[in-house]
């Protein structure tokens, strides 16, 4: 009989597609530019909803913004814009299609001035993926000194849907923090992934 997998209590019994997410993704440290695009983007479609729902409506999101290629992003007219809000396969909120324009824009100066968006946000965590060692989920912080860091720099650069909260969740999605539980079976992988490339 095969041994039981213990996780993060938030991944379970929600749905496979959410184990899946928990199991591959979560916390994998993130040093490609469209990965770390497409999840500025999923975030801030997230604000208010749950994470299922975007899990839900990823392949929509693919679609509807360009494979999360930010260049392509960047140059979305009005036009595309209004075709968007009319699809049923993405969150439908002006200021979230909006935004996820507005920081494709944002994304590229960032790309210009540092190489790769990837030197620019890792450096708010040196280089290196932060190990939290969470003994249960209700450890878990909403923001750190790091993700307020984060935060307030991408504002001034003119990044929408960036609060700290949801630039924490972006942290512990593409790995620049280990949040899985010491007890969850991703910890160890995901703490064996570290090491800094900035």
């Amino acid at each position: 009989m095969a041994k039981a997998v213990t996780r993060c209590k938030w991944a379970e019994g929600v749905s496979l597609d959410y184990i899946e997410y928990h199991d591959r993704e979560w916390g994998v440290p993130v040093w490609d530019d469209r990965v770390q695009f497409e999840f500025l983007v999923l975030e801030g479609a997230q604000a208010g909803l749950s994470w299922s729902t975007i899990l839900n409506k990823r392949a929509g999101y693919r679609r509807a913004f360009a494979d999360f290629d930010p260049t392509r992003v960047a140059r979305f007219t009005e036009k595309r814009i209004e075709k968007l809000l009319a699809d049923p396969s993405i969150v439908r909120n002006r200021l979230k299609v909006n935004s996820a324009v507005t920081n494709a824009r944002a994304f590229l100066q960032v790309q210009k001035e540092f190489g790769t968006f990837c030197k620019y946000v890792w450096s708010f965590v040196g280089g290196e993926p932060i190990q939290s060692n969470l003994k249960k989920d209700s450890d878990t912080p909403a923001t750190t000194p790091e993700s307020d860091a984060l935060s307030k720099d991408l504002k001034e650069r003119g990044f929408k849907f960036v609060g700290s909260t949801i630039v924490y969740a972006h942290m512990q999605a593409t790995g620049m923090v280990n949040d899985h539980v010491t007890a969850c079976f991703r910890h160890k992988p995901c703490k064996a992934m570290a090491g800094g490339r900035i």
